[in-house]
């Protein structure tokens, strides 16, 4: 049966779901902050968009990881109509002639979730931008202590969610294109960024550290970034079971890798540079390239942590416990990956541990200050490590 790849029929139905959807949760934040003024309510907003976010990006891993991204093979809706239920034949008869394939009903609805949630995700940013121009435009948010919150972050936040809705329905009609799922990964957590930005705005909380620590806070959230868009190279490529032994790979140091076909961005999902099958060896390179950056992420996010916590500030050493925790948590879900077959849940962990890596970072990223340092043994790891740089250079 060939379905259309686009049937905007059903997409006003679809919007007004979302719309309830996310009516829950903003009569709940009206009743629980009617006595906050208008920057506590947008801060509040702000907050709740964020957390529904980092719920939908780990939905979205669900979605990927339970082979549920076809479960609707058209866009936005499901077979031309706004949820499985009026797709019942159609899905019935895709499931009779190939019951473990991409489209059955329980996958269809995990689908078609997906994009409820993320209709509702949508919504509240919506809200949100708007109530900020609003805000902006009354001068309600500026008082004569606190300075006024631009609502341009807000305005690039709908932009970006409205970008990230395209990109979910080229993931559809690409049929999980590895590029174009990477990338609807990436905007995932890059949106959780921008919300951590306008959360951080309402209430700015200065943490001073001094130059070197600074610039190894953003040379570390570089590190992280890309070692995030690389394990989505490895997930959305379904390289994970490439390497089925650790800390060995097929049982050598350096197994046989193909980088060529591997990182060969435009390709189809199991095609090679030329067309042809991706070899093996391929995905051996993928993988092998996650597990080698893993080790200099993990040990760029000690060094972090430990210099973090010889700050003698209270907010500093919290963010030290945080990166240390967050570390752990992507190395124990990591290799529970390899060694257990990739388990559903290792596999969530894995990924709720990125996003709260982006969140962690971007909150630090957004505090840091720098500062003279008036007391050079307070922050003797940063120190040691720049006398150790200028030296090797």
């Amino acid at each position: 049966m060939n379905t259309p790849a686009y049937d905007l029929a059903p997409a006003a139905t679809i919007a007004l779901l979302g719309a309830l959807l996310a009516a829950i949760p903003l009569v709940w934040l009206w009743f629980r902050h009617r006595d906050a003024g208008t920057r506590g309510r947008l801060h509040a907003l702000t907050v709740m968009a964020l957390f529904l976010t980092f719920d939908l990006v780990l939905f979205g891993a669900f979605t990927r990881l339970s082979d549920s991204g076809l479960g609707c093979p058209d866009w936005p809706g499901c077979y031309g109509n706004a949820s499985p239920f009026g797709a019942h034949h159609e899905i019935q008869s895709a499931q009779l002639s190939l019951p473990s394939g991409p489209v059955t009903h329980g996958k269809a609805w995990i689908e078609m979730t997906h994009r409820y949630l993320a209709t509702a995700v949508g919504a509240v940013i919506a809200l949100l931008a708007a109530w900020s121009w609003l805000a902006h435009r009354r001068r309600l948010v500026a008082s004569a202590s606190q300075q006024a919150i631009s609502p341009w972050w807000a305005t690039a936040t709908l932009a970006w969610i409205c970008l990230q809705g395209a990109f979910g329905a080229l993931t559809v009609t690409m049929k999980l294109y590895p590029a174009i799922v990477t990338a609807h990964l990436l905007g995932g957590l890059v949106l959780l960024a921008l919300l951590v930005v306008q959360a951080q705005s309402y209430r700015p909380a200065p943490l001073a550290l001094p130059r070197t620590l600074n610039r190894g806070v953003r040379i570390v959230a570089v590190l992280a970034l890309v070692q995030i868009a690389l394990g989505g190279w490895v997930s959305t490529n379904y390289a994970v079971l490439a390497c089925g032994d650790f800390p060995t790979c097929q049982g050598a140091w350096w197994p046989t890798m193909d980088f060529e076909h591997g990182f060969t961005l435009l390709r189809g999902l199991g095609a090679g540079k030329d067309g042809g099958y991706l070899p093996f060896a391929a995905l051996t390179a993928i993988h092998m390239t996650h597990r080698i950056g893993a080790v200099v992420v993990l040990g760029a996010l000690a060094w972090l942590a430990w210099a973090l916590h010889a700050v003698h500030e209270p907010a500093a050493r919290r963010f030290a416990l945080a990166l240390a925790g967050v570390g752990l948590w992507q190395l124990a879900s990591g290799l529970s990956n390899i060694v257990l077959g990739w388990p559903l849940l290792s596999a969530l962990a894995h990924t709720g541990g990125a996003a709260a890596l982006v969140i962690v970072m971007t909150t630090l990223l957004m505090r840091a200050r720098t500062v003279p340092v008036r007391h050079p043994a307070e922050f003797e790891p940063a120190t040691r490590t720049a006398r150790w740089l200028r030296r090797a250079s």
